[in-house]
């Protein structure tokens, strides 16, 4: 059975994804260097990032997001993109920073796998639902698509079938099933739980009563600050040292690490990774 990592990256004029997956997919070079990676991009990979992955895969089916600056729309793709028996998708803007190769064990009993906790950087549980309202306004369950798993079989594919159908026709399922707190677009994390209380299937999905797999989730408003900026990193300082550890204020980082700002992805950081793999 093969198994990977694959990430969606799709540059917009200002953000650019694929060196954040490049830096996601030397992350895991560093710290589970038996985990292949594969990109999924319609845009050109720099022939520096090439050798970091093991596959880089066109979008399939044409490209839905191409008219749009939040590029979602395709990720519903990915269980028929993947070339893995079992697949972990990751967003791009995310960091390995240990050894996860025995999460698959756990996720192994899993056709389909949702993470449905996060941890603040002080590896302290999440409960502020700042940026999921709609989530507690619907009892919509609480998953996040950013760190998700699939098997390929018959039940993943029936999932994606319908996320392809709810993402699709985003303005009528959120009518349905998220009047309040309306989302004003087309959202992965809506979308999954929409179809996960569609197949009722939130208890085969998903397990809250466990601390992995899951990840450090960045955004600042739900880091328990008294006084939190827009930025996080104008709250609190970052620090990379040449083993490609990081820390946040003084607490070092483990897991998965998810930033969200795209201004964490620095030429510092970058050229502390290269350092780390000799290239």
């Amino acid at each position: 059975m093969s198994k990977g990592i694959v990430v969606l990256a799709q540059n917009t004029w200002e953000d650019d994804y694929v060196t954040q997956a490049s830096l996601l997919a030397m992350s895991v070079a560093v710290t589970n260097p038996d985990i292949p990676v594969s990109i999924v991009t319609n845009d050109e990979v720099p022939k520096s990032y090439e050798k970091y992955f093991d596959q880089i895969i066109p979008i399939p089916f044409d490209d839905d997001a191409s008219e749009e600056s939040w590029k979602v729309s395709n990720r519903w793709k990915l269980y028929y993109a993947t070339p893995y028996d079992e697949t972990v998708v990751m967003d791009s803007d995310m960091l390995v920073l240990q050894d996860i190769s025995s999460w698959w064990d756990f996720l192994k009993d899993y056709e389909l796998f949702f993470t449905s906790n996060v941890y603040t950087y002080r590896n302290e549980l999440v409960n502020s639902d700042y940026y999921r309202k709609v989530f507690t306004a619907n009892n919509l369950p609480n998953l996040y698509a950013g760190f998700h798993y699939f098997k390929k079989c018959k039940f993943a594919q029936e999932f994606y079938t319908w996320l392809e159908l709810v993402m699709n026709n985003w303005e009528l399922f959120y009518g349905l099933y998220a009047k309040e707190e309306y989302p004003g677009r087309v959202s992965v994390d809506v979308s999954a739980a929409i179809v996960s209380k569609i197949l009722d299937c939130n208890e085969t999905i998903t397990n809250n009563k466990v601390k992995f797999p899951s990840f450090t989730h960045m955004k600042s408003k739900i880091q328990c600050w008294e006084e939190p900026k827009p930025s996080w990193q104008d709250c609190v300082g970052t620090y990379i040292n040449k083993d490609c550890e990081v820390k946040i204020g003084n607490h070092k980082q483990s897991g998965i690490f998810h930033y969200t700002e795209n201004t964490f992805v620095t030429d510092e950081i970058l050229e502390r990774y290269r350092n780390k793999l000799n290239v």
